[in-house]
């Protein structure tokens, strides 16, 4: 038996099949959070050729926007704990995505580049995003509900 996710005003007769999630339907961490696995699915849908995930995708992009810079700095600005970034460059790296090379300022430290593969896959990759993904998000949200929460989302990551 399949138990399904639902939900319901609170008069909505429901069977034994159907949770009810009660409180949970008005906190926003837990809407984020569905929000958040129903948006990373369709990501991973539309990369399914390309095989990266939103990690690995964030981490081109700021390569792209940010050549050289420390792999401390790319995991810091995208929230990524240590361990879980080398093992994720890692990855890039025997894929060709990316290099790793010592830093001619601090040899403790790596810098990051993407190579001709990683922007060949990056500019597949946006396309992907823009005519796919981000074009359904805009369809289900209206272009205008689409600025408003990224706007709203910005405050939060900013403010709180």
């Amino acid at each position: 038996m399949d138990l399904q996710l639902q939900v319901l005003p609170e008069d909505t007769a429901v069977d034994d099949t159907t949770l009810q999630i009660g409180e949970l339907a008005g906190l926003l961490g837990y809407s984020l959070k569905r929000a958040q696995l129903r948006v990373f699915d369709d990501f991973m849908r539309c990369m399914a050729p390309l095989q990266l995930t939103p990690a690995q995708f964030s981490v081109l992009l700021l390569l792209d926007n940010n050549p050289g810079r420390n792999q401390t700095e790319i995991a810091n600005t995208l929230g990524i704990l240590r361990p879980n970034f080398v093992a994720m460059l890692d990855a890039l790296e025997s894929r060709g995505l990316c290099t790793r090379m010592r830093s001619p300022n601090d040899r403790r430290s790596h810098v990051l580049m993407l190579t001709d593969k990683g922007r060949a896959t990056l500019v597949r990759a946006k396309k992907l995003v823009t005519a796919k993904h981000e074009a359904r998000l805009i369809e289900v949200l209206g272009p205008a509900n689409h600025t408003a929460l990224l706007g709203m989302l910005a405050t939060i990551a900013r403010d709180f």
